[in-house]
This record gives structure tokens, C-alpha cells and sequence, in this order.
């Protein structure tokens, strides 16, 4: 049994794609957004077994008080190779990596409750909540004015909590292709409607206001994550010995 462990080459753009359908079910459309918006071949790591894809990852840029953080993202290991061990290699493979290119830490965001236990076994820690609600249109609106996302970033680390992760580069680029970026009166929004529901990805600032966000959207009901403790989100894994991040919010996990 050969296993290599590298960064991918064009040629390898199929298996990966092959592999992301397999463990996601995603869209060829979703993919193209993906390569088109916030892939790149230095951001992701995949292991080999005798010749063939088995495992994968990818992640974004992010920074937490000057120090670089890696956000890991869409970790998969094909169908037929789980219950190997090829995961944990991966994602050893890749901490090593990510710590001799300066990273402080690599953060991700579990995709169910389950697999916390599973990225405790590799030294990964809970590291932040959030809040989740929902709630029906209110009979008056609020005033939003749709921005870009260089404006929505540049407010974001104005209004971003203590504790809080600064997403921008491709963290912005993705988030634009699947959302609209908003401000008005103290908060921030990124929100995408499905249907009559508006999906607020993050909001910051008031929160109460949301059912004014809801009509003024022209949703029926809304949906919001935002600032809170409620539910265990992200989980840290730190590189640097020489950093403890003290991370409290991730505002922008792309479920």
C-alpha cells in the first residue's frame, strides 16, 4: 500500500471534483463556483493510495490578531477507503505543512454534532459558538443598502466582536457568489433567499431588528446566525507553540 501526500496538479482537478460529489453531493455548477471563486492548488492538500484519490481538503486564509489561521474546508475521504486511518493522515500531513508556512493555528467548523468527538482525537478543541434563530416578517421594514464586498469586509473588522476571525480574500469572494452583502442602521448582513425564507449566513450588530430585516428583504420568515453561545460551531487546533489564539466568534462557515 503506497500512500503519498501532496499538494494537487491540474490533472488531479477531476478525481478531486469526483471526490467533492461523492462525500457532499454537490452540483457540477457548485463546483465551478467553488474553482472559480476560492479554489487554489496552494490551498489544498490530498493523499494518494497505490495512484488513486482517497482523501482531500481545502482551506481558506483567515487572521485573528496579526497571526495567519487556516480555515479547513470540505474534508473528504472516498467511500470505499474510510475506516482506514487516511483522514487522520491527511489532516496530520496538512497541520505539518500548514506549520512550516507560518501558520498559528487551523481551524474548522464540524459538519455534524458527531464528529466533534472524531477532531478531538486529533487535538482539535471547541473554540466557538453562535447563535441561530428564526423568526416571521415584521409589519415594517428597515433600510439596507446592498454593498461589495470590499465595503462589507472593511465594516466587518469594524463591528467584528473580541475574539472575533477577520474572513476576507477568498473567504469574501465565495461568500458573494452565494449571498448579498447588506448594511444599515448598526448591522451587517449576508443573506440569500430560498423561496419565502431569507437565510441570514451572518448578522452583526442588533439583532432584534431581524423581522425588519425579513420584510424589508421581502421574505415571509428569515432565518439568522449571529453573536452568541447557544451552539458549539468551530473547533482550533493550535500550530505555534508560541501562540495560544484565544478565538470566540467564526462568523462565516460555508455549511
Amino acid at each position: 500500500m503506497n500512500i503519498e501526500l501532496d499538494l494537487p496538479n491540474q490533472s488531479d482537478r477531476k478525481a478531486l471534483r469526483d471526490l467533492w460529489k461523492e462525500a457532499f453531493g454537490d452540483t457540477e455548477e457548485f463546483l465551478d463556483l467553488f474553482e472559480r471563486t476560492a479554489y487554489s492548488p496552494d490551498r489544498c492538500r490530498q493523499l494518494t493510495l497505490d495512484g488513486r484519490l482517497a482523501a482531500a481538503l481545502y482551506w481558506f486564509d483567515c487572521e485573528y490578531q496579526g497571526a495567519k489561521i487556516a480555515y479547513l474546508y470540505a474534508i473528504a475521504t472516498a467511500k470505499e477507503q474510510r475506516g482506514m486511518g487516511l483522514c487522520r493522515q491527511l489532516m496530520e500531513n496538512t497541520h505539518e505543512h500548514l506549520r512550516a508556512l507560518g501558520y498559528a493555528a487551523a481551524l474548522l467548523v464540524p459538519s455534524e454534532p458527531s464528529l466533534f468527538g472524531f477532531y478531538e482525537k486529533l487535538g482539535y478543541k471547541t473554540a466557538t459558538k453562535v447563535t441561530e434563530f428564526s423568526c416571521a416578517a415584521a409589519d415594517e421594514s428597515i433600510e439596507l443598502l446592498r454593498i461589495e464586498k470590499e465595503e462589507y469586509a472593511k465594516l466587518r473588522r469594524k463591528i467584528l466582536p473580541s475574539g472575533g476571525v477577520i474572513q476576507e480574500k477568498e473567504n469574501m469572494t465565495y461568500l458573494a457568489a452565494q449571498a448579498e452583502l447588506y448594511r444599515g442602521e448598526q448591522i451587517l448582513l449576508a443573506a440569500r433567499k430560498e423561496n419565502e425564507t431569507l437565510v441570514g449566513i451572518e448578522l452583526l450588530g442588533d439583532m432584534n431588528v431581524a423581522p425588519k430585516i425579513v420584510k424589508a428583504l421581502g421574505a415571509k420568515k428569515g432565518t439568522f446566525r449571529t453573536v452568541g453561545n447557544d451552539r458549539k460551531l468551530s473547533m482550533i487546533y493550535q500550530l505555534n507553540e508560541q501562540t495560544t489564539p484565544t478565538v470566540t466568534y467564526f462568523g462565516i462557515p460555508f455549511d
